[in-house]
């Protein structure tokens, strides 16, 4: 329990708007809840979110210390009250998770505190009591892989210090099969074929470049694709990565002549579709292990998908079906 007791320059406030500033990682949700429930109290007695503080009025807090540090990167976590997860697998050692676009795993991305994926999971886990940050000397869920904020699909989650170990190693040693759709212009020749080059990254313009040949800094980039449906100028694909390179399948199918529906960046927009961002989705994952994977060897030959696609569903409905389901 903390009690805050009421100074001159903070007497006239609003319980819940001092609550906001006082103990800015407790999210107004939640603090609304501890409130109801007693678990804030002034003067030992219950209160009002509106009511508004007198001085020398006591506040008691009968909340988690973890609510009282400083916002941090590592504390973001406690900023969201109700995690959103669409989850397609979990177990006690990884949680497998369809990341809508729009969303970034990271803040490094540019997105701010309580607003990432990783914030989403770790809330989830805590809030379940899986996972005690002040019990834990250094480990911390973490991700395993990651997708591009306008991207959706499969992100791997570690629950344990030894998943995030093995997963790392064997996303490293290519042991995992990852399969994309795309929506792209045009049709590919042939319509089943691999897509060979050389990347290379301009950090200054923030994109990717692929040439045929290989160029000073450049590495080279596969990814194998097959034309599941096509009309009204555009294609449905699958792609599978061989190599795992930053914006690998955008870039080396603008450099093909067929940039993906959407794609601003390495494409033009169409405007006969209201699409801004591009048509491209981690749908489906298989652990395919060559080698040992300790604690994890239980998952190898599993395969995973998520319960459909936005843009599929719009496009091309009837390959929707085949792939997803009936409905899907």
């Amino acid at each position: 329990m903390k009690e805050f007791k009421i100074e001159k320059n903070d007497a006239g406030q609003r319980l819940d708007r001092f609550l906001a500033k006082a103990v800015p990682l407790l999210p107004a949700s939640l603090a609304q809840k501890y409130i109801r429930i007693k678990r804030i109290k002034l003067n030992n007695a219950r209160a009002e979110r509106d009511t508004r503080l007198r001085e020398g009025d006591v506040l008691q807090l009968y909340i988690n210390d973890e609510f009282f540090d400083k916002p941090r990167e590592d504390n973001a976590y406690l900023t969201v009250a109700a995690p959103k997860l669409s989850i397609v697998y979990e177990d006690e050692h990884i949680l497998l998770v369809d990341k809508r676009p729009g969303l970034a795993v990271h803040p490094h991305d540019g997105a701010e505190y309580g607003r990432t994926l990783i914030d989403h999971i770790q809330a989830y886990l805590y809030q379940k009591r899986e996972w005690s940050p002040r019990g834990e000397n250094s480990f911390t869920p973490a991700l395993c892989n990651r997708i591009d904020r306008n991207t959706g699909g499969i992100v791997i989650a570690a629950k344990t210090a030894e998943a995030l170990r093995v997963m790392n190693q064997k996303i490293k040693d290519r042991e995992l099969d990852k399969r994309y759709l795309a929506i792209v212009e045009g049709t590919p020749k042939p319509r089943e074929g691999s897509l060979r080059g050389h990347l290379f990254k301009d950090a200054k313009k923030n994109r990717v470049f692929v040439s045929d040949k290989p160029q000073p800094g450049s590495k080279s980039c596969q990814t194998n694709y097959k034309v599941l449906d096509s009309r009204n100028g555009l294609s449905l694909v699958e792609c599978e990565l061989i190599t795992g390179r930053t914006h690998q399948i955008r870039a080396q199918f603008a450099h093909a002549g067929h940039p993906l529906l959407g794609d601003g960046k390495y494409g033009k927009l169409d405007k006969r579709f209201d699409r801004t961002y591009q048509a491209l989705y981690s749908y489906k994952l298989t652990f395919a292990f060559t080698t040992e994977a300790g604690g994890l060897e239980y998952l190898n030959g599993k395969s995973f998908k998520v319960g459909g696609v936005d843009f599929v569903k719009e496009y091309f409905p009837e390959a929707g079906k085949r792939i997803f389901g009936e409905g899907k």
